[in-house]
């Protein structure tokens, strides 16, 4: 059942326009930015449902809104595209398998698990430098 959209005026727009922007910037500087940046913004910012918010981070994916970080990569050399493809082939794949077993769960579980996600990430990171 598709939910009614969220109605976009005034602020909101700022709102919106400016998570995207965080987004980019930080997609430029760290190859990051739906899963990390757009969808914690959408929830805590925006007050997006989980699964809202998922997928509208999914849905800006849809457009080539990085195009441009990839280009200027690709001019230094530094974008290898035969690993672009292979990750894009199972970015595929896996976001429709994810997707799929998110419409099931319970939005507050999903908020939770993408906690934990985050923060053993971050761990990871923090204790492999």
């Amino acid at each position: 059942m598709a939910r009614r959209a969220e109605n976009v005026r005034g602020m909101s727009i700022l709102l919106y326009v400016g998570i995207g922007l965080a987004a980019g910037i930080m997609s430029g500087l760290f190859g990051i930015g739906g899963g990390i940046i757009i969808v914690p913004a959408l929830l805590l910012l925006a007050k997006m449902p989980a699964q809202m918010a998922t997928g509208t981070s999914l849905g800006v994916l849809v457009l080539p809104v990085v195009s441009l970080g990839a280009w200027t990569y690709y001019r230094n050399g530094n974008l290898n595209f035969k690993v672009s493809l292979m990750v894009a082939a199972g970015l595929l794949i896996g976001s429709w398998i994810g997707a799929t077993y998110a419409q099931g769960l319970a939005p507050d579980l999903l908020r939770r698990l993408f906690a934990v996600f985050l923060v053993v990430v971050a761990a990871r990171i923090w204790f492999s430098s």
